[in-house]
Formats: structure tokens, sequence, C-alpha cells
């Protein structure tokens, strides 16, 4: 297709690279021109468009995608399709319902509109921080209006498809409601445990290992956007929040009390809880097999181990890395299939490699 994307930021940009690799034909237009020209040049097709709203592209494109901040998605629309009203437009924005709303009110525009939400960021912005697989083995969700036609629909369900995603159908409310938990209760938990890291003495902080930085890891996300998100989606959001604010209450509650078998069975909870989140696509969540290596800290040595993946013929899921301040010795755990980490094992057995016991959580 000849796809505009009005918005070259992390989601829009990255989106561009996955769509670009199946041939689609793509220009971006920001209002920032050097943000546009970025993202242009990173999937190497023709120049980025001007910001003018006058201009018109009925003959040029055939799909334009809105990837701008919430609050600006809704006046881009419009602007976009009372300039070219026979194209079929789409937004990748993270809320549905009060766009919905005002889409709904013009027939016209309802009928060629359907709303997505890939469920896939990081804690970085722009579009120096896309990726073209950053949307692999993600959900994306798809809210159509009541009046989006089968055909826009089966574009954005062929979408999802190139770009490695699982679609989903869901209402503007759910879709909302469901993000309010596995989006923005997550995103504000991390930035709580950023704000308590304030001010604190580097000579703590300097021990921080892998818990610390995962868990703090979404407090890098922009405040402007998060401020966007949570102040639209706030009714939502604030009654998972305070479902979490009291699950934390007790804990200190317990605590307070010296009740240790109450602490006990609080984390015994949270446990069960972690392990209903499902795996890719919405599926059953997999178990892995943990391989843990020590490795020198020095240059290459990631590289190295891949290398001795490839020549085991094993699939590495997923991996962590530990290392302390000063030392010169790291820990690098990869995740894998019972049978790959059997197989990894037994290979790096006999090298130079310091390989630890596989284990499972």
């Amino acid at each position: 297709m000849r796809i505009k994307i009005v918005g070259a930021g992390l989601i829009g940009t990255s989106l561009a690279l996955a769509l670009k690799a199946q041939g689609d034909s793509i220009q971006f237009q920001d209002s920032d021109q050097s943000a546009a020209r970025l993202a242009q040049e990173l999937i190497g097709q023709a120049r980025a468009l001007e910001a003018k709203p006058e201009a018109k592209n009925e003959d040029e494109f055939d799909l334009v995608i809105i990837a701008t901040p919430v609050e600006s998605i809704f006046p881009t629309l419009i602007a976009e399709f009372t300039m070219n009203p026979s194209l079929t437009f789409m937004d990748i924005g993270g809320l549905k319902s009060n766009l919905l709303l005002k889409v709904e009110e013009l027939p016209e525009l309802a009928e060629r509109f359907v709303s997505l939400h890939p469920m896939a960021g990081r804690e970085v912005s722009g579009a120096k921080s896309a990726r073209s697989d950053l949307f692999e083995g993600r959900a994306l969700l798809i809210t159509p209006t009541s009046q989006t036609s089968d055909e826009v629909l089966a574009q954005a369900q062929k979408i999802a498809e190139v770009i490695g995603s699982k679609s989903y159908l869901i209402s503007a409310h759910d879709h909302d409601q469901a993000i309010a938990l596995v989006s923005h209760l997550p995103q504000a938990v991390a930035s709580v445990l950023g704000a308590t890291l304030e001010g604190k003495p580097s000579s703590e902080l300097t021990f921080a290992g892998a818990g610390l930085r995962d868990t703090s890891r979404l407090a890098g996300s922009d405040p402007k956007l998060w401020r966007e998100l949570l102040m639209e989606n706030s009714e939502l959001f604030l009654a998972v929040a305070k479902e979490y604010l009291e699950n934390f209450t007790n804990l200190i509650t317990h605590l307070e009390a010296g009740d240790g078998e109450k602490v006990e069975e609080f984390f015994a909870r949270a446990r069960k809880g972690r392990e209903a989140i499902p795996g890719k696509h919405g599926g059953k969540s997999r178990e892995y097999t943990y391989l843990p290596i020590v490795i020198d800290d020095k240059p290459g040595q990631l590289a190295k181990i891949f290398d001795e993946c490839a020549r085991a013929n094993v699939n590495v899921e997923d991996l962590s890395i530990e290392h302390s301040p000063g030392q010169e010795k790291g820990l690098v755990t990869l995740a894998l299939s019972k049978s790959d980490a059997v197989v990894l094992e037994r290979y790096l057995q006999g090298t130079s490699w310091r390989v630890q016991a596989p284990y499972t959580h």
C-alpha cells in the first residue's frame, strides 16, 4: 500500500520499518521536520512530506495512519479526512473511548476508520529508538467504530499479520479498562519507585542489580505522554491503582504486626498472580529453563555466547545480565526451552565457558 504516517515517533517509525519490509511505500509527516527526516531516512524511502495541512494526498496514498500523541489524534484525523475523504484512516494511540465517541458523530469518517493499539513500546522515545521487530509476538488491539467497513477492518487485520502481531477485536471501553491494568498501572508503579529513588545516596544506588533496574525501567518514559494518558483514563486507572494501594498497605500492616505467615501468604498470592500472565499471543505462559554462564567483563563476550548458541542450534528466548560494580566477572542467564537448555549445557561443558547448573522458577 501507499501509506502516509503522521507522527514520526517511536511507534510510528517502528510500524513503518515493519511495513516497509513487506514492500509498502511510506511517507512521514510531522510538525518536527527533523524527526520526519530521520524517520524517512531510517526506512530508506522518498523524502518526508512538508507539514502543510492544505496538501491533498488522494492520488498519492491509500491509507493515513495517525501516530501523534493522544491529545492530537482527533484534530489531526479531522484535518486529514477533510483534505482526503476517500482514503482509509487509522490511529495507533493508547486510548479509545473519547476518540471513538467523536468519530462516531461523523458517519462518513466512521465507515473509513479503525483504531489500532500495538501492545509494544520502549521507555525511550523518538524515531531514533525505533525497531522493525518491536511488534513481533505482541498483541495488536483493533477497535472498530459501529460503522467500520469490512474492507477497512480486513486491512487492519492484515497489518497485524505483516508486523508479526496477533490481532484482537475489542470495544473502546474494554480496551481502556484493560490498558489501565496492563499498561498504566505498571508505568505508575515503576514511576513511584523511580520517585522514591530520587535523592538517595549514590553509595547505595551503585549496588543496584537487575531487580531494581528492571522494575524501575519504565520510569524512564516520557512524562508528558504519561500525563496525557493517565489524565484521560483517570477513572479506570484510579480503580486499579486503589486496589494496588490496598495490597501494598496490607503488606505494610502484616509487617508492622510481625505476622510472618501473612507476609508469606502475600508473596504466595503475588507469585500466583504473576503466573497468570499469558505467554506470547495470549497463549499459556511458557515455562523456561535458565542457564547461567559466568563471563569476563570485556567486549565481545555476548556475541561469542550467541555464536555458540547458533553452533549448538538452540534458540535463546530471553536473557538477563548481572554485574556488580568493580568486578571483572558477570553472570549472563539465558532463558531457553528445557530441551535446548540440556543441549547447550552439554555443548558448552567441553569449552572454556563457565556454565552453571540449569534451573527453573
